[in-house]
């Protein structure tokens, strides 16, 4: 299957979100967007159990984007001793039906939004054999990634 979606942004775990904006800023001259900090946030695992996780994380500002997620031990977000390069996000039309397809073409469901009983809904992660995670996200949302999510902060507050 190859995917109809747009490559958007790409996903890197790391320990400190501070620190890792930090360091990317020195090193890549990198803007962050806001970071979004969520105590409790719903999830579906590819069994099918229900989890609620905390999630923050972070945006470049300009393309390709950048996604920063701090770690979360026991989680699907952990860092791992070879990379932390966590996943390749994708915008599509039809996360259910492009899911369904990523699962039946051999990259199963790892994790995926949910919002009570239904889902997939907002995103979907899907793990290849060789380790690499394809994230879709309703294109529905492409609009407050780029208004919200891929601006510059202002380090002056206002």
């Amino acid at each position: 299957m190859t995917l109809a979606g747009s490559l958007y942004h790409v996903g890197i775990v790391v320990p400190d979100l501070d620190a890792a904006q930090a360091r990317l800023s020195d090193l890549l001259g990198v803007t962050w967007g806001p970071v979004v900090d969520i105590a409790a946030l719903d999830f579906r695992d590819a069994d099918g159990n229900d989890l609620t996780l905390p999630n923050k994380l972070c945006y470049s500002t300009s393309d390709p984007h950048l996604e920063l997620v701090e770690e979360v031990p026991g989680s699907v977000w952990v860092c791992n001793e070879h990379s932390n390069l966590h996943h390749i996000g994708y915008y599509t039309d039809s996360l259910a039906a492009d899911s369904t397809r990523l699962t039946e073409s051999v990259c199963p469901l790892q994790i995926c939004g949910r919002q009570g009983t239904v889902a997939p809904t907002q995103f979907s992660y899907h793990r290849d054999p060789l380790g690499v995670r394809i994230e879709l996200v309703d294109s529905a949302l492409r609009e407050v990634m780029e208004t919200f999510m891929f601006q510059p902060v202002n380090p002056d507050g206002g």
